[in-house]
């Protein structure tokens, strides 16, 4: 009898300290999901800033070598991303499509676009202050051979205006789900704990100081808040990597240090939570009169 007892009592055990993990691991891989999709949400808007096309257009006398040696000069200028040329063949076939040759025939078989430059602006100077600042350095730097510096200047107010209100909506929804992740994790602890609320008294009861009582819980603890970091982890590996394979406009990509910033994060999270929920709870528990237990 008192075998079947004992082995009743430590499934359990063992089951409690299951959906404790399971528990744990399903709550930090939501948090692990709005820290990563704040990393992915700059690196889309970067993408987004970065692919902002400028075109440089140049007096009708300025031959293609010229513009090629300007392209090579500015391709070294820390505001620019990307710089391209782009032939007057090419400007005619971007232009019109595949009716490159009615408008060539329309002007007499002459090109009436010329060549041009095109370039793309960091991620820092994606803004319209920014890409002001870029187009006064040219016309200073090559005023003589510069007609126009294009850009549309609407479509680079929405991409940023579009993401900042994103950017607050985001981190107000990540708010409230880290409060209810954090209230989730406590809740699950405590209830793994109020099962064995006898075994920490009896412990009290038999001379146990509070510290001893304690040591074994909280290295649990840590423990499973590890583990449960460990299994969040892999379930969001598996679910970028799905995402990746099946989003074709969209490169989801994080740098070394988020990566390292996202695991060191959800580890630190949930060795913290488990951690210090469980040091309250067993702090109830040792200050509870045994009458109160039941």
């Amino acid at each position: 009898m008192a075998d079947s007892i004992e082995k009743y009592t430590k499934r359990g055990i063992r089951s409690s300290y299951l959906s404790t993990i399971i528990g744990i691991s399903l709550v930090l891989f939501l948090t692990g999901v709005v820290l990563s999709g704040s990393m992915a949400l700059q690196s889309i808007q970067k993408q987004a800033k970065e692919s902002i096309q400028c075109d440089v257009f140049f007096n009708a006398d300025v031959q293609d070598a010229d513009i090629k040696q300007i392209e090579s000069e500015l391709k070294s200028w820390p505001e620019l991303k990307r710089v391209w040329f782009v032939s007057a063949e090419r400007a005619v076939e971007e232009f019109t499509g595949e009716g490159s040759e009615d408008i060539k025939r329309l002007f007499e078989e002459e090109n009436p676009l010329p060549p041009s430059l095109c370039f793309s602006p960091n991620e820092a100077h994606a803004t319209k202050s920014g890409l002001k600042k870029i187009k006064q350095k040219l016309t200073q730097s090559y005023k003589e051979v510069i007609d126009e510096v294009s850009y549309d200047a609407s479509s680079v107010e929405r991409v940023n205006l579009g993401f900042k209100q994103f950017v607050i909506l985001f981190i107000s929804i990540a708010l409230l789900l880290i409060i209810i992740a954090v209230a989730m994790i406590n809740n699950t602890i405590r209830m793994a704990l109020y099962a064995r609320r006898f075994t920490i008294k009896t412990m009290q009861l038999v001379g146990a100081t509070p510290s001893f009582v304690r040591k074994p819980f909280l290295l649990q603890a840590i423990r499973n808040g590890l583990i449960s970091a460990m299994i969040s982890l892999t379930l969001l590996i598996s679910v970028f990597y799905a995402l990746n394979n099946t989003l074709e406009t969209i490169e989801l990509t994080f740098s070394l240090i988020n990566l390292l910033i996202l695991i060191i994060g959800l580890i630190a999270t949930g060795v913290f939570i488990t951690f210090v929920s469980t040091w309250f709870a067993l702090n109830k528990y040792l200050r509870m009169k045994l009458d109160k237990l039941y």
